[in-house]
């Protein structure tokens, strides 16, 4: 049985060619050879990582491809350096440092822009996402939970993973579309689950382990599923265009973004509309960090218990506490990639433009001295210290921090208390589950497995937003 929060061993792979001495002055790393290092990324990425970050401390060089060595950070200084750094001296692009999400959210998607495009889209969104109005997105997420688990089968196991994945695209849809279109939009979201479907299927992720993007994403059977997606968001980009001036009625997110302009008095082109809107349908991490949370809190009884107590009492302090945690232990990338455009020092080393270098979430997370038993799920650590800048960052950090984060976390604390409110929970396994690549981020490796027992009705107390 794994410890709390454990990721597994890492096999006898790493333990062959392993050198402190560093080349090519750059910080020391595994002298294995680059696709013998590819393998071992792609086949335990996390624990990969874990060695290396003990064998050669907060910075280190992995070779796992032939173009750019990667230089992998974890010393909270380093990261500051890396987040806060000008805009002129990082590259974001999509086929630098994200060549995987550019199929899937498309060129102008803000998360794969460079600067200064990055920062005109992202004055597009915010207004959506500002913190009184993602306060108001707060019922539908509940209507959205009572929903779904009305539906859930009683008594025997279930996966919450997919469930969970079920939720959180039908609140984006709400959010993005309005609650009132709903019906309407229906093909598209069958659409989107066929696609959802089709990426988290084993076959074709251990595809895009072994043999990188193209190999998916070029395929004719990604594009029977992508291609109906894009097609639906495109044809609601074009409707509402095409409707009579709304400016200040709309409340969802596609009219704002609709009605924005830039600085120059310039709107957004379709299909840069429809790339943000895609990446917005896109919100695989949320689900897999709710299924992550639900799996964590049933390992401990006594942090469920006190998460439903204060749900029930209209409070949710402790349970912010919990998803500040989940996101912690379980965040959703690994890393968090840039491209420098010119030399920056990092960790004694000055490392070369051109080179890619990387934050890592998963060993910043895991520092003892910043988080003390560091592989335990324990919440009450963010009630005792707030989670810092440059320690805690499941979102990134800096100017390219996820715009919708606020929005993220309020949906998973609303996600957790309602379903909470609706079922008794209880694993169905007695294990933990051990993560799972899933097509993004890393999943409970038995989708959370779960028994659900309906809950007598009472009273019902309304959260408070954080």
């Amino acid at each position: 049985m794994l410890e709390d929060g454990e990721t597994g061993g890492s096999g006898s792979l790493l333990d062959t060619g392993m050198s402190d001495i560093g080349h090519d002055g750059l910080p020391p790393g595994p002298r294995i050879p680059t696709p013998l290092q590819a393998v071992g990324w792609t086949l335990r990425p996390l624990p990969f990582m874990e060695r290396c970050g003990r064998r050669y401390g907060d910075v280190f060089t992995l070779r796992i491809r032939h173009r750019s060595p990667w230089i992998i950070l974890s010393d909270p200084e380093d990261v500051r350096r890396l987040f806060t750094a000008p805009a002129e001296m990082l590259s974001v692009g999509a086929d630098e440092t994200n060549p995987v999400l550019e199929p899937l959210l498309g060129p102008s998607s803000m998360m794969l822009l460079n600067e200064p495009a990055h920062m005109a889209h992202r004055k597009f969104m915010l207004p959506a996402f500002h913190g009184e109005r993602v306060k108001g997105y707060d019922t539908i997420m509940s209507d959205v939970v009572r929903e779904e688990v009305a539906r859930w089968p009683m008594g025997e196991p279930l996966s919450l993973w997919p469930r969970m994945q079920a939720i959180t695209m039908e609140v984006v849809m709400r959010a993005v579309f309005g609650a009132g279109e709903i019906e309407r939009l229906a093909p598209l979201r069958k659409q989107l689950m066929r696609l959802t479907a089709w990426l988290n299927d084993s076959r074709r992720l251990a595809l895009l382990s072994a043999f990188g993007a193209g190999s998916v994403f070029k395929s004719e059977g990604f594009r029977a599923v992508m291609d109906p997606v894009e097609a639906s968001v495109l044809a609601e980009v074009h409707r509402r265009r095409a409707l009579p001036d709304t400016e200040g009625e709309g409340r969802d997110i596609l009219s704002m973004l609709e009605q924005a302009y830039d600085a120059n008095g310039t709107p957004m082109t379709d299909s840069e509309l429809r790339d943000e809107i895609i990446t917005l349908l896109s919100d695989g991490p949320t689900a897999t960090s709710l299924a992550w949370a639900f799996e964590r809190l049933l390992r401990h009884p006594d942090k469920l218990a006190r998460v439903r107590e204060e749900s029930l009492a209209g409070e949710d302090t402790y349970t912010d506490a919990v998803v500040k945690e989940t996101l912690r232990l379980c965040p959703s990338a690994p890393l968090v990639v840039r491209r420098l455009r010119e030399p920056m020092q990092f960790g004694g080393y000055r490392i070369p433009g051109g080179t890619l270098v990387a934050a890592s979430v998963h060993l910043m997370h895991r520092r003892e001295d910043i988080y003390p038993q560091p592989r335990s799920f324990r919440p009450e650590r963010f009630l005792e210290r707030a989670a810092g800048t440059y320690t805690w960052i499941p979102f990134g950090g800096g100017v390219r921090r996820c715009v919708a984060a606020g929005f993220a976390q309020m949906e998973m604390k609303r996600v957790i208390q309602t379903v909470l409110s609706e079922v008794e929970l209880q694993a169905a396994n007695a294990d933990s589950e051990r993560p799972a690549r899933s097509a993004i981020a890393f999943a409970p490796g038995d989708e959370a497995r779960v028994i659900a027992i309906r809950r007598k009705k009472g009273p019902r107390a309304v959260a408070v937003s954080a």
